[in-house]
């Protein structure tokens, strides 16, 4: 499992991280399981929510309910893994009613991660969506006291463009050191934006303020979410037989490697020089496994392409 300096600092963590959303539902046997899986697939960084999961007895937050159970029950200690969580969204139920950025959301949002995962400190707290109506001295003041209390370590945000990272980074004495955003074979509008610079066609159109380069200029780390979803959460273009050509593709590439598909399409992602880091959700330990093996699998410049253009894009 190769490594990634985490926002360019000397924290370097596995470039393919294990996402627990999923935990919320399932028996805490599985759970312990998909962690000793994502541990001896060289995995030593979780990334969670505070809204992960919403089971019916324990409701909101239950995937970290079940993580810190979990956790517990394996043979595995605090020290093996890296762990950031989410926060900055309220939700009624089932229903997310606003993004809260506020210093006393955002700490009782810490407080009650730290309590369901059974956990003394965050390695990172990332603040879940931009809020419309964030105070960034009242994010910085939050961050401060976090940091003095010992409770998180480092900081980030998620799918936040340019210009909103530049006015909340403006009012911290912390660097955000990640961004987490959506990217994949089958979601690759950052690439597409570069590629046809000058054009006047649809992929040219600029939607996220070129996040990429951005990043790459900033050193923040990409997190990329939903790594094998088509559209947001259409369902995974993996042996989906909407997309015959991606998937024969990944099968010539998945033989010449050994590997399976999804390690093919973890290698596409690792293999662009922005030195990302993939965030994979499922919980089957094989899975985890033989996803995790696309972190030592190095694409060509020609394969990477070629699975672009499998993908449904175009080269101007």
């Amino acid at each position: 499992m190769r490594s990634v300096k985490i926002g360019g600092t000397n924290w370097q963590a596995s470039n393919v991280a294990l996402g627990i959303m999923r935990m919320g539902t399932l028996p805490v046997e599985k759970c312990a399981a998909a962690l000793q899986a994502a541990h001896e697939a060289g995995i030593n960084f979780i990334d969670s929510a505070d809204i992960y999961g919403n089971d019916p007895k324990l409701g909101r937050g239950s995937s970290e309910i079940h993580f810190g159970q979990a956790f517990k029950r394996s043979d595995l200690s605090r020290e093996d893994f890296f762990i950031q969580s989410k926060g900055g969204l309220y939700a009624d139920g089932n229903q997310i009613t606003r993004y809260d950025s506020s210093k006393d959301h955002l700490i009782s949002a810490v407080d009650g991660i730290l309590q369901r995962m059974g956990i003394d400190y965050l390695d990172s707290f990332v603040i879940h969506r931009p809020d419309p109506l964030m105070d960034p001295d009242e994010i910085a003041a939050a961050f401060d006291e976090l940091q003095a209390s010992g409770k998180v370590r480092h900081f980030g945000v998620s799918n936040f463009n340019p210009a909103q990272i530049d006015l909340l980074q403006a009012s911290l004495d912390q660097r955000l050191l990640v961004d987490q955003l959506q990217f994949g074979l089958k979601h690759t509008g950052m690439i597409d934006f570069g590629l046809h610079t000058n054009m006047t066609d649809d992929g040219a159109t600029n939607r996220d303020g070129g996040l990429l380069e951005y990043c790459r200029l900033h050193k923040l780390t990409i997190q990329t979410w939903s790594p094998f979803q088509y559209g947001t959460f259409a369902g995974t273009f993996i042996n989906n037989e909407q997309f015959p050509q991606l998937n024969a593709a990944l099968t010539k590439l998945a033989d010449k490697y050994q590997v399976s598909k999804n390690a093919i399409a973890v290698a596409w992602i690792l293999r662009h020089p922005a030195h990302m880091q993939v965030l994979i959700g499922t919980m089957t330990p094989a899975h985890i496994i033989d996803s995790a093996a696309g972190s030592d699998v190095q694409l060509t410049k020609q394969e990477w392409y070629d699975l672009y253009l499998a993908a449904g894009n175009k080269l101007p």
